[in-house]
C-alpha cells in the first residue's frame, strides 16, 4: 500500500518535484503558515500562477502579523 505522502488527488505537481513541500516543510517542523506559503510558491508555475503567489504573500502577511508587531507598519 502506498504512503499517503506518495499519492496526490488532483494533478502532479507536487509528485513531479523533486523534493515535495511537504516533505520539506515535515523535516524542518515548519509551522502552518510558513509551510502553506512554502506550498503555493513551489507550485504556483504549475498550478494557479499569480493566485498561488498571491496565496504566498497571504500567508507571509499572517506570519508576519503572528511573529512581528511592527508588521502592520510595514517594517
Amino acid at each position: 500500500m502506498d504512503k499517503a505522502v506518495d499519492v496526490q488527488i488532483g494533478g502532479s505537481h507536487y509528485r513531479d518535484m523533486k523534493l515535495q513541500p511537504i516533505d520539506f516543510i515535515m523535516q524542518n517542523n515548519l509551522d502552518f503558515c510558513t509551510g502553506n506559503a512554502i506550498k503555493y510558491l513551489c507550485r504556483h508555475k504549475a498550478k494557479n500562477g499569480k493566485e498561488d503567489l498571491l496565496k504566498a504573500i497571504h500567508y507571509i502577511q499572517m506570519l508576519m502579523e503572528q511573529e512581528y508587531q511592527d508588521a502592520e507598519a510595514g517594517k
